[in-house]
């Protein structure tokens, strides 16, 4: 009588250890809307992501709080995009216990790198050349000198999925299955979203304008858009006054009919730069700062820039 309870205390035993286990959900942090919109998708189901940098605070500019840094260190993966897009995360980092496996999605396989512009000005035939996937960079080519914000570009995007769903799955195998289809959905996904950008943008590709900040290089190329200038290299690098001045020659030479705005930013600017000329002004909102987090983010996202976009640029009825 003893032994059959002592078998049957055993067999509980390892039924509650079972089922504490798969209880245990991987604890993901990410660092930005966009890309925690995409981990979200291909955790459906199995887990939530936690979100870093949240409201309309900028990556760029955004300092960890006490809660984050624990967040971190308990944390079994942490995406983000690189180091000179999210430069608060350079530090912890370094510091992160060997438990914690950092993704930088910049280094994804098959991602599309564009070099960062630094003129003032930029036409279709001086746009930054486009780097393969090699990501030694090269002494002439550090990281700071690949423009990050790779996410604008769905095919980018989609590359992404892939290392999101590969990590996801190497960390937690047995929800592997789960997480592989759920990315299979969500390429399709982007794949028909693309497509349907394409669609809409078609009609103001030529139309030329001028952004705040040199964020939408990988979105302009995907789909063959006009941009000639941005108001700053950076968020955190104020404009000189020989830059405006060379922004404002090329509203007039080009007939710039839109300058945009980005809404964490000083509209006063722009309001000043387009004065006396006939540009008008709009917004475009690069990280989705405007937008409540959550899985449907980057669709909502990419959208709404191409409705900003086409809404500042298209002829008035």
């Amino acid at each position: 009588m003893r032994r059959l309870f002592s078998i049957a205390a055993l067999a509980a035993g390892g039924l509650l250890a079972c089922s504490a286990t798969a209880a245990a959900e991987l604890s993901v942090v990410v660092t930005i809307k966009p890309l925690h919109a995409l981990v979200a998708q291909v955790m459906s189901g199995v887990g939530t992501p936690a979100l870093l940098v949240q409201g309309q605070a900028s990556p760029h500019t955004y300092a960890l709080k006490p809660s984050d840094a624990r967040a971190l260190n308990q944390a079994d993966l942490f995406f983000r995009v690189s180091e000179a897009v999210e430069p608060f995360t350079v530090k912890i980092v370094r510091s992160l216990p060997k438990t914690v496996e950092v993704v930088t999605l910049q280094e994804a396989p098959g991602l599309k790198l564009l070099l960062r512009r630094t003129g003032s000005t930029f036409e279709r035939h001086v746009h930054g050349k486009a780097a393969t996937h090699d990501h030694s960079h090269g002494p002439g080519r550090p990281l700071q000198a690949i423009d990050g914000h790779v996410w604008l570009d769905p095919d980018n995007a989609r590359a992404m999925v892939d290392r999101i769903e590969h990590a996801l799955g190497a960390k937690d195998p047995a929800h592997a299955p789960a997480y592989k289809t759920n990315a299979d959905a969500l390429r399709a996904q982007i794949a028909a979203l693309a497509a349907e950008l394409d669609h809409a943008l078609r009609p103001v590709a030529n139309a030329p304008y001028i952004v705040f900040h040199d964020a939408f290089q990988y979105l302009e190329r995907r789909y063959g858009l006009n941009v000639v200038g941005s108001v700053s290299i950076s968020p955190e690098i104020p404009a000189s006054a020989k830059r405006l001045s060379e922004l404002r020659s090329k509203i007039a030479s080009l007939g710039a009919i839109c300058v945009f705005a980005e809404p964490q930013f000083d509209t006063r600017l722009i309001a000043n730069l387009i004065e006396g000329t006939r540009a008008r002004t709009g917004t475009l909102d690069p990280e989705g700062g405007m937008l409540e987090p959550g899985p449907g983010l980057y669709f909502t996202l990419m959208r709404r820039l191409a409705e900003d976009l086409k809404g500042c640029l298209s002829a008035p009825a």
